[in-house]
């Protein structure tokens, strides 16, 4: 499915959860992240966040977010990663991240690359439609992710 029918929903759901985090005196900056993000993207249907916090308010706000949420992708968990599922409509995952750490930057970078090259957007749907659905999958986008974090591909100044 293609990110475009999309972006309206994805955007009030990061709205949505925004208010959430804030009534619950959540701190940080939450971004809209993944397929979702990107016009011109193909993607699953989920939405994707990225709560960027504090790195001395990361454990305090993992805590906080293990009361107010389902955890999420457990075997992705590392020390400056958490994951968890938000419910919505249309199925939500958060990603929290300690401001300026290697996850962090994997977030914020991988995806300014896609919004701005062309080039690498085509890479990545091309990535989608040949491995969706196989067991290759998941490391092949990890892998291209990480190239494209790496500075591999670098965006165009903005």
């Amino acid at each position: 499915m293609w990110s475009d029918g999309l972006l309206g929903e994805a955007r009030q759901t990061l709205v949505d959860v925004a208010a959430a985090l804030r009534s619950q005196g959540v701190d940080g900056v939450l971004e809209l992240t993944g397929g979702t993000s990107v016009p011109g993207a193909l993607t699953k249907g989920d939405i994707d966040l990225h709560l960027r916090v504090e790195a001395d308010a990361f454990s305090a706000v993992v805590v906080r977010l293990k009361a107010m949420y389902p955890v999420a992708s457990a075997h992705s968990w590392a020390p400056t990663l958490a994951v968890f599922d938000i419910p919505a409509p249309r199925p939500t995952g958060l990603a929290v991240t300690p401001i300026g750490s290697d996850h962090d930057q994997r977030f914020c970078l991988a995806w300014q690359a896609l919004r701005h090259d062309p080039a690498l957007l085509a890479e990545y749907n091309s990535l989608k439609t040949s491995t969706a659905g196989t067991d290759d999958y998941e490391r092949r986008k990890s892998a291209f992710f990480t190239t494209v974090a790496d500075g591999a591909h670098h965006p165009p100044a903005e």
